[in-house]
């Protein structure tokens, strides 16, 4: 089976490997975004999964648009199937009839819920217990395929994003695998999805990771664990701008009533856990921090060199 497989980023990347060494699979190419500028010097660099192809010597193609040209250069590799996890872009019927068997999407959800190109944040953001992993078919309509495959995946509550994209990208490979198989034999199982439950997420910028001291403790605290490792939380302190890259709800009983104390203020510090901070429900317990272009510190050496925090005002 010859396979064309789409996608950009580092959650793809275990998926890729699997098709390279998969027998029975031809990986004929690797679709993905064009290379972009990164790190401090701004070089062009490739993504995730272009720089992976390169290393496996599998050709890439990396267009600004999928366009007429582009579909030229497809057909002429005679591709079976195409596989698409976190390329971004919606594929065309012009481009999807290319493939004899089709194409098959991977999506970091249980479809229908949250559909788009967040679902690993929604599901942190929203403190849900359980996610999961959807294979689907690719259809005209965002994420609307029918599902060939799911599995659930249960969360402890102490999830990034980029611990949980790990998770997701490695079980993704297993399952992909043994589906193939049946998407080659034409005997797998395709389930519609009930498009009444639908529900969307949508794109983040750096903007959303700022932080409103006015929300709970819990509600930033989830915020802090979506946005790692981008576009990370942050907030003021004295005009400098401040990262917050690990913290928890603080559960014992504080003397001070909430109701009478700013949200943001700076109360003190908790021994075993770090410093406190106000909120507009309940307290927030901050274990490491660093300012914009610092390193990044554990909130005792943190405190060390910024004497005048306990006290202050954040925000």
């Amino acid at each position: 089976m010859r396979i064309l497989f789409a996608g950009s980023p580092a959650i793809a990347v275990p998926t890729l490997k699997m098709l390279c060494n998969k027998k029975g699979v031809e990986l004929i190419s690797v679709l993905t975004n064009p290379d972009s500028p990164k790190g401090r010097h701004g070089a062009s660099q490739p993504t995730e999964a272009g720089e992976a192809a390169a290393e496996a010597v599998i050709p890439t193609l990396k267009p600004v648009k999928l366009d007429a040209p582009l579909r030229e250069q497809v057909s002429r590799l005679k591709p079976d199937l195409l596989v698409s996890f976190a390329y971004g872009r919606i594929f065309g019927p012009k481009f999807l009839a290319l493939f004899p068997l089709g194409g098959v999407n991977i999506h970091p959800s249980l479809l229908p819920k949250y559909r788009g190109p967040s679902p690993v944040q929604a599901a942190i953001l929203n403190r849900d217990t359980v996610t999961g992993i959807t294979i689907q078919t690719l259809a005209p309509e965002m994420d609307s395929g029918d599902i060939l495959s799911q599995k659930q995946l249960q969360l402890t509550g102490g999830e990034t994003a980029e611990s949980l994209s790990g998770t997701i990208a490695i079980t993704a490979s297993v399952m992909l695998n043994d589906l193939l198989q049946s998407i080659e034999d034409g005997t797998v199982t395709r389930t519609p999805q009930n498009h009444s439950e639908a529900s969307y997420c949508s794109v983040f910028s750096k903007e959303d990771g700022l932080i409103n001291w006015q929300d709970s403790a819990a509600q930033i605290e989830a915020r802090i664990r979506a946005f790692n490792p981008w576009p990370l939380c942050r907030t003021y302190h004295k005009e400098k701008e401040l990262i917050i890259l690990k913290a928890t709800p603080f559960r014992e009983d504080h003397e001070k009533k909430e109701s009478v104390l700013q949200a943001g203020k700076v109360l003190g510090i908790d021994k075993n856990n770090g410093i406190l901070i106000q909120t507009g429900n309940g307290i927030l317990c901050v274990s490491e921090l660093q300012y914009q272009g610092k390193k990044a510190l554990m909130w005792k050496d943190f405190l060390n060199g910024a004497r005048d925090f306990d006290g202050s005002q954040l925000g």
